[in-house]
Protein backbone atom coordinates (compact mmCIF):
# COMPACT_ATOMS: atom_id res chain seq x y z
CA UNK A 1 0.00 0.00 0.00
CA UNK A 2 1.03 3.62 -0.48
CA UNK A 3 2.03 6.02 2.32
CA UNK A 4 3.56 9.48 2.68
CA UNK A 5 6.83 9.32 4.62
CA UNK A 6 9.65 11.58 5.73
CA UNK A 7 13.13 11.10 7.13
CA UNK A 8 12.97 13.10 10.38
CA UNK A 9 15.37 16.00 10.48
CA UNK A 10 15.58 16.35 6.69
CA UNK A 11 13.41 18.36 4.34
CA UNK A 12 11.06 16.65 1.92
CA UNK A 13 8.51 13.85 1.75
CA UNK A 14 7.82 11.04 -0.68
CA UNK A 15 5.33 8.35 -1.52
CA UNK A 16 6.55 4.96 -0.32
CA UNK A 17 5.29 1.40 -0.42
CA UNK A 18 4.47 -0.26 2.89
CA UNK A 19 3.04 -3.66 3.74
CA UNK A 20 -0.71 -3.51 4.31
CA UNK A 21 -1.41 -4.09 8.04
CA UNK A 22 -3.67 -6.85 9.27
CA UNK A 23 -5.41 -7.62 12.53
CA UNK A 24 -3.27 -9.68 14.90
CA UNK A 25 -5.11 -9.18 18.22
CA UNK A 26 -8.72 -9.64 19.33
CA UNK A 27 -9.21 -5.96 20.19
CA UNK A 28 -7.75 -4.53 16.97
CA UNK A 29 -9.62 -2.66 14.25
CA UNK A 30 -8.58 -2.12 10.65
CA UNK A 31 -9.60 1.11 8.94
CA UNK A 32 -9.43 2.13 5.32
CA UNK A 33 -8.33 5.77 5.27
CA UNK A 34 -10.69 8.12 3.43
CA UNK A 35 -9.02 11.46 4.09
CA UNK A 36 -6.36 13.00 6.31
CA UNK A 37 -5.97 16.65 7.25
CA UNK A 38 -2.81 18.69 6.69
CA UNK A 39 -1.78 21.00 9.53
CA UNK A 40 1.14 23.09 10.69
CA UNK A 41 2.74 20.11 12.42
CA UNK A 42 2.84 18.21 9.12
CA UNK A 43 4.44 21.16 7.35
CA UNK A 44 6.99 21.50 10.14
CA UNK A 45 7.87 17.81 9.88
CA UNK A 46 8.23 17.92 6.10
CA UNK A 47 10.49 20.97 6.43
CA UNK A 48 12.86 19.00 8.67
CA UNK A 49 11.42 20.05 12.02
CA UNK A 50 10.18 18.19 15.08
CA UNK A 51 9.53 14.49 14.34
CA UNK A 52 10.78 11.07 15.49
CA UNK A 53 10.73 7.83 13.53
CA UNK A 54 9.67 4.56 15.18
CA UNK A 55 12.45 2.67 16.95
CA UNK A 56 14.71 0.94 14.46
CA UNK A 57 13.35 2.84 11.45
CA UNK A 58 14.69 5.79 9.47
CA UNK A 59 11.36 6.90 8.01
CA UNK A 60 8.16 8.14 9.63
CA UNK A 61 4.75 7.96 7.99
CA UNK A 62 3.21 11.32 8.83
CA UNK A 63 -0.39 12.46 9.34
CA UNK A 64 -2.50 12.51 12.49
CA UNK A 65 -5.82 14.12 11.47
CA UNK A 66 -7.44 10.99 10.07
CA UNK A 67 -10.91 9.81 9.08
CA UNK A 68 -11.82 6.43 7.66
CA UNK A 69 -14.11 3.45 7.47
CA UNK A 70 -13.87 0.16 9.35
CA UNK A 71 -13.07 -2.80 7.11
CA UNK A 72 -12.28 -5.48 9.70
CA UNK A 73 -12.52 -6.01 13.46
CA UNK A 74 -11.04 -8.44 15.97
CA UNK A 75 -13.20 -11.00 17.71
CA UNK A 76 -13.56 -9.01 20.95
CA UNK A 77 -14.46 -5.65 19.37
CA UNK A 78 -17.96 -4.45 20.25
CA UNK A 79 -17.88 -0.66 19.77
CA UNK A 80 -17.76 -0.57 15.97
CA UNK A 81 -18.50 -2.88 13.07
CA UNK A 82 -17.47 -3.19 9.44
CA UNK A 83 -18.75 -0.23 7.46
CA UNK A 84 -18.79 2.24 10.35
CA UNK A 85 -17.01 5.56 9.99
CA UNK A 86 -14.47 6.29 12.70
CA UNK A 87 -11.27 8.03 13.76
CA UNK A 88 -8.34 6.90 15.87
CA UNK A 89 -6.86 9.19 18.51
CA UNK A 90 -3.24 10.32 18.22
CA UNK A 91 -1.27 9.90 21.43
CA UNK A 92 -0.26 6.57 23.00
CA UNK A 93 0.65 6.35 26.67
CA UNK A 94 3.94 5.57 28.36
CA UNK A 95 2.43 2.58 30.21
CA UNK A 96 4.01 3.79 33.45
CA UNK A 97 2.20 6.82 34.92
CA UNK A 98 -1.29 6.92 36.41
CA UNK A 99 -2.64 9.17 33.66
CA UNK A 100 -1.57 6.86 30.85
CA UNK A 101 -2.80 3.77 32.68
CA UNK A 102 -6.22 5.46 32.76
CA UNK A 103 -6.08 6.06 28.97
CA UNK A 104 -5.30 9.77 29.50
CA UNK A 105 -2.03 9.94 27.62
CA UNK A 106 -2.80 13.60 26.90
CA UNK A 107 -1.79 14.19 30.54
CA UNK A 108 1.25 11.87 30.54
CA UNK A 109 3.43 12.47 33.60
CA UNK A 110 6.68 10.97 32.29
CA UNK A 111 6.92 12.52 28.83
CA UNK A 112 7.56 9.07 27.34
CA UNK A 113 4.35 9.03 25.29
CA UNK A 114 4.32 8.41 21.54
CA UNK A 115 2.16 10.05 18.89
CA UNK A 116 1.03 8.59 15.60
CA UNK A 117 2.57 10.48 12.72
CA UNK A 118 4.65 12.70 14.98
CA UNK A 119 6.68 10.91 17.62
CA UNK A 120 7.79 7.30 17.45
CA UNK A 121 4.75 5.81 15.68
CA UNK A 122 3.78 5.81 12.01
CA UNK A 123 0.84 8.04 11.21
CA UNK A 124 -2.26 7.98 9.08
CA UNK A 125 -1.21 9.33 5.66
CA UNK A 126 -1.61 5.89 4.16
CA UNK A 127 -4.25 3.56 2.76
CA UNK A 128 -4.94 1.33 5.78
CA UNK A 129 -4.21 1.46 9.51
CA UNK A 130 -4.73 -0.94 12.42
CA UNK A 131 -5.02 0.00 16.08
CA UNK A 132 -6.74 -1.02 19.30
CA UNK A 133 -10.39 -0.45 20.16
CA UNK A 134 -9.58 1.79 23.12
CA UNK A 135 -8.34 4.44 20.69
CA UNK A 136 -11.32 4.54 18.33
CA UNK A 137 -14.27 6.94 18.19
CA UNK A 138 -17.19 6.23 15.90
CA UNK A 139 -18.38 9.05 13.65
CA UNK A 140 -22.07 9.10 12.58
CA UNK A 141 -22.60 8.51 8.87
CA UNK A 142 -24.26 11.91 8.44
CA UNK A 143 -20.96 13.52 9.46
CA UNK A 144 -18.88 11.75 6.79
CA UNK A 145 -18.00 15.05 5.11
CA UNK A 146 -16.87 16.55 8.44
CA UNK A 147 -15.15 13.64 10.16
CA UNK A 148 -11.62 14.73 9.21
CA UNK A 149 -12.12 17.74 11.52
CA UNK A 150 -12.35 15.52 14.58
CA UNK A 151 -8.70 15.70 15.67
CA UNK A 152 -8.29 19.50 15.62
CA UNK A 153 -11.75 19.79 17.16
CA UNK A 154 -10.73 17.44 19.98
CA UNK A 155 -7.89 19.83 20.89
CA UNK A 156 -10.43 22.65 21.11
CA UNK A 157 -12.84 20.56 23.17
CA UNK A 158 -10.15 19.73 25.71
CA UNK A 159 -8.92 23.30 26.00
CA UNK A 160 -12.38 24.75 26.56
CA UNK A 161 -13.44 21.95 28.88
CA UNK A 162 -10.31 22.33 31.02
CA UNK A 163 -10.82 26.07 31.29
CA UNK A 164 -14.45 25.62 32.32
CA UNK A 165 -13.56 22.99 34.91
CA UNK A 166 -11.04 25.37 36.48
CA UNK A 167 -13.58 28.20 36.41
CA UNK A 168 -16.23 26.04 38.08
CA UNK A 169 -13.85 25.22 40.94
CA UNK A 170 -12.71 28.79 41.58
CA UNK A 171 -15.72 30.95 40.70
CA UNK A 172 -18.98 30.66 42.71
CA UNK A 173 -21.11 31.94 39.83
CA UNK A 174 -19.67 29.38 37.41
CA UNK A 175 -20.26 26.61 39.93
CA UNK A 176 -24.02 27.26 39.98
CA UNK A 177 -24.47 28.24 36.32
CA UNK A 178 -25.32 25.35 33.97
CA UNK A 179 -23.41 26.93 31.08
CA UNK A 180 -21.04 29.67 32.21
CA UNK A 181 -20.11 30.61 28.65
CA UNK A 182 -23.66 31.56 27.66
CA UNK A 183 -23.72 35.28 26.90
CA UNK A 184 -20.03 35.72 27.77
CA UNK A 185 -17.68 37.75 25.60
CA UNK A 186 -15.20 35.33 24.04
CA UNK A 187 -12.14 36.12 21.91
CA UNK A 188 -10.42 33.63 19.61
CA UNK A 189 -7.00 34.70 18.31
CA UNK A 190 -5.79 33.07 15.09
CA UNK A 191 -8.50 31.97 12.66
CA UNK A 192 -6.94 28.83 11.28
CA UNK A 193 -8.91 25.57 11.53
CA UNK A 194 -8.35 25.27 15.31
CA UNK A 195 -9.39 28.88 15.93
CA UNK A 196 -12.51 28.62 13.77
CA UNK A 197 -13.50 25.32 15.38
CA UNK A 198 -13.05 26.99 18.78
CA UNK A 199 -15.34 29.79 17.63
CA UNK A 200 -17.89 27.17 16.58
CA UNK A 201 -17.82 25.43 19.95
CA UNK A 202 -18.08 28.73 21.82
CA UNK A 203 -21.06 29.75 19.68
CA UNK A 204 -22.71 26.40 20.41
CA UNK A 205 -22.22 27.21 24.12
CA UNK A 206 -23.95 30.56 23.64
CA UNK A 207 -20.85 32.73 23.71
CA UNK A 208 -20.59 36.15 22.06
CA UNK A 209 -17.60 35.35 19.87
CA UNK A 210 -14.96 37.66 18.40
CA UNK A 211 -12.23 36.35 16.09
CA UNK A 212 -8.88 38.15 15.75
CA UNK A 213 -6.59 37.74 12.74
CA UNK A 214 -4.69 39.83 10.19
CA UNK A 215 -6.51 39.02 6.94
CA UNK A 216 -9.04 41.02 4.96
CA UNK A 217 -12.61 40.81 6.19
CA UNK A 218 -13.90 39.60 2.81
CA UNK A 219 -11.66 36.50 2.76
CA UNK A 220 -12.62 32.93 3.60
CA UNK A 221 -11.88 32.79 7.32
CA UNK A 222 -13.68 35.95 8.49
CA UNK A 223 -16.59 35.10 6.19
CA UNK A 224 -16.85 31.61 7.70
CA UNK A 225 -16.79 33.15 11.19
CA UNK A 226 -19.57 35.54 10.19
CA UNK A 227 -21.62 32.59 8.98
CA UNK A 228 -21.84 31.17 12.53
CA UNK A 229 -22.61 34.53 14.11
CA UNK A 230 -19.09 35.58 15.09
CA UNK A 231 -17.60 39.05 14.76
CA UNK A 232 -14.25 39.61 13.04
CA UNK A 233 -11.53 41.89 14.43
CA UNK A 234 -8.75 42.88 12.03
CA UNK A 235 -5.60 42.88 14.14
CA UNK A 236 -4.00 45.39 11.76
CA UNK A 237 -6.66 47.92 12.73
CA UNK A 238 -7.18 46.94 16.37
CA UNK A 239 -3.94 46.00 18.12
CA UNK A 240 -4.08 43.30 20.77
CA UNK A 241 -3.41 45.72 23.61
CA UNK A 242 -6.24 47.96 22.35
CA UNK A 243 -8.98 45.29 22.21
CA UNK A 244 -10.35 46.11 25.66
CA UNK A 245 -10.55 49.84 24.91
CA UNK A 246 -12.05 49.52 21.42
CA UNK A 247 -14.11 46.33 21.68
CA UNK A 248 -14.43 45.59 25.40
CA UNK A 249 -13.00 43.16 27.93
CA UNK A 250 -13.23 39.43 27.23
CA UNK A 251 -14.38 36.88 29.80
CA UNK A 252 -12.75 34.05 27.87
CA UNK A 253 -9.81 34.07 25.45
CA UNK A 254 -8.51 31.14 23.41
CA UNK A 255 -5.27 31.64 21.52
CA UNK A 256 -4.66 29.50 18.45
CA UNK A 257 -2.16 31.84 16.81
CA UNK A 258 1.13 30.50 18.17
CA UNK A 259 2.58 34.03 18.10
CA UNK A 260 4.28 34.64 21.45
CA UNK A 261 4.12 38.48 21.55
CA UNK A 262 0.44 38.39 20.64
CA UNK A 263 -0.29 35.73 23.24
CA UNK A 264 1.09 37.95 26.01
CA UNK A 265 -0.39 41.19 24.65
CA UNK A 266 -3.86 39.65 24.63
CA UNK A 267 -3.75 39.52 28.43
CA UNK A 268 -4.66 43.21 28.26
CA UNK A 269 -8.02 42.19 26.79
CA UNK A 270 -8.86 39.72 29.58
CA UNK A 271 -11.65 40.84 31.90
CA UNK A 272 -11.81 40.58 35.67
CA UNK A 273 -11.90 36.90 36.78
CA UNK A 274 -11.28 35.89 33.16
CA UNK A 275 -9.98 32.61 31.72
CA UNK A 276 -7.28 32.48 29.04
CA UNK A 277 -6.32 29.18 27.40
CA UNK A 278 -3.37 28.71 25.03
CA UNK A 279 -3.35 26.10 22.26
CA UNK A 280 -0.99 27.79 19.78
CA UNK A 281 2.66 26.70 19.96
CA UNK A 282 5.16 29.42 18.97
CA UNK A 283 7.98 28.48 16.63
CA UNK A 284 11.60 29.57 16.90
CA UNK A 285 13.60 30.50 19.98
CA UNK A 286 13.93 34.27 19.75
CA UNK A 287 13.88 35.95 23.18
CA UNK A 288 10.81 37.95 24.13
CA UNK A 289 10.80 40.92 26.46
CA UNK A 290 7.64 41.36 28.51
CA UNK A 291 6.74 43.67 31.42
CA UNK A 292 6.93 40.88 33.99
CA UNK A 293 5.91 42.83 37.10
CA UNK A 294 2.93 44.41 35.35
CA UNK A 295 1.84 41.04 33.97
CA UNK A 296 1.97 39.32 37.35
CA UNK A 297 0.17 42.19 39.06
CA UNK A 298 -2.67 41.90 36.57
CA UNK A 299 -3.00 38.13 36.91
CA UNK A 300 -3.07 38.36 40.72
CA UNK A 301 -5.18 41.47 41.25
CA UNK A 302 -7.73 40.57 38.55
CA UNK A 303 -8.09 36.90 39.56
CA UNK A 304 -7.11 35.73 36.09
CA UNK A 305 -5.98 32.30 34.88
CA UNK A 306 -3.68 31.59 31.93
CA UNK A 307 -3.75 27.90 31.01
CA UNK A 308 -1.86 25.82 28.44
CA UNK A 309 -3.52 22.81 26.80
CA UNK A 310 -2.30 20.25 24.27
CA UNK A 311 -3.51 17.01 22.67
CA UNK A 312 -6.78 15.36 23.73
CA UNK A 313 -8.22 12.18 25.21
CA UNK A 314 -10.75 9.85 23.64
CA UNK A 315 -13.56 11.57 25.54
CA UNK A 316 -12.70 14.89 23.92
CA UNK A 317 -12.97 13.27 20.49
CA UNK A 318 -16.44 12.08 21.49
CA UNK A 319 -17.33 15.60 22.60
CA UNK A 320 -16.17 16.74 19.17
CA UNK A 321 -18.48 14.27 17.42
CA UNK A 322 -21.41 15.52 19.49
CA UNK A 323 -20.63 19.16 18.73
CA UNK A 324 -20.12 18.48 15.02
CA UNK A 325 -23.58 16.92 14.94
CA UNK A 326 -25.07 19.97 16.69
CA UNK A 327 -23.23 22.36 14.39
CA UNK A 328 -24.38 20.40 11.33
CA UNK A 329 -27.98 20.69 12.50
CA UNK A 330 -27.66 24.41 13.25
CA UNK A 331 -25.59 25.68 10.32
CA UNK A 332 -25.93 22.90 7.75
CA UNK A 333 -23.43 22.79 4.86
CA UNK A 334 -21.69 25.94 6.10
CA UNK A 335 -19.60 23.79 8.49
CA UNK A 336 -18.24 21.71 5.62
CA UNK A 337 -16.94 24.96 4.15
CA UNK A 338 -14.00 24.67 6.55
CA UNK A 339 -12.55 22.09 4.17
CA UNK A 340 -11.41 24.22 1.25
CA UNK A 341 -8.71 22.26 -0.58
CA UNK A 342 -8.48 18.57 -1.44
CA UNK A 343 -5.44 16.83 -2.92
CA UNK A 344 -4.37 13.36 -3.97
CA UNK A 345 -1.47 11.66 -2.12
CA UNK A 346 0.97 12.24 -4.97
CA UNK A 347 0.28 16.00 -4.80
CA UNK A 348 1.40 16.32 -1.18
CA UNK A 349 5.12 16.84 -1.84
CA UNK A 350 4.40 20.12 -3.58
CA UNK A 351 2.31 21.48 -0.73
CA UNK A 352 4.92 21.84 1.98
CA UNK A 353 6.06 25.30 0.92
CA UNK A 354 2.75 26.72 -0.21
CA UNK A 355 -0.48 27.54 1.53
CA UNK A 356 -3.27 29.05 -0.53
CA UNK A 357 -4.27 32.48 0.84
CA UNK A 358 -7.95 31.56 1.11
CA UNK A 359 -7.38 27.99 2.32
CA UNK A 360 -8.71 26.89 5.69
CA UNK A 361 -8.43 23.12 6.10
CA UNK A 362 -6.53 21.22 3.41
CA UNK A 363 -6.87 17.44 3.19
CA UNK A 364 -5.42 14.46 1.34
CA UNK A 365 -8.10 12.24 -0.22
CA UNK A 366 -7.10 8.58 -0.06
CA UNK A 367 -10.38 6.85 -0.96
CA UNK A 368 -14.08 7.36 -1.50
CA UNK A 369 -16.40 6.21 1.31
CA UNK A 370 -18.17 2.92 0.74
CA UNK A 371 -21.72 2.35 1.87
Amino acid sequence: MKAIAIVPGTAGSRLVERAEPSITAQDEIKIRIIRVGICGTDREEVSGGRADAPDGQKELVIGHEMFGQVVDVGSSVTGVKTGDFAVFTVRRGCGECASCLMNRADMCQTGKYRERGIRGLDGYQTEFVVDHEQYIVQVPAQLEALGVLMEPLSVVEKAIDEALQVQIVRCPEAAVTPDWLHGRRCLVAGLGPVGLLAAMVLRLRGGQVYGLDVVDANTARPKWLDGIGGCYIDGRQVQADQVEKKIGGMDFILDASGIAPLEFNLLDALALNGMYVLTGIPGGDRPLQIPGAELIRQLVLDNQVMLGSVNAARGHFQMGADDLAQAHLRWGPHIAGLITNRYSPDQFAGLKDQHQPDAIKEVIEWAQPGR
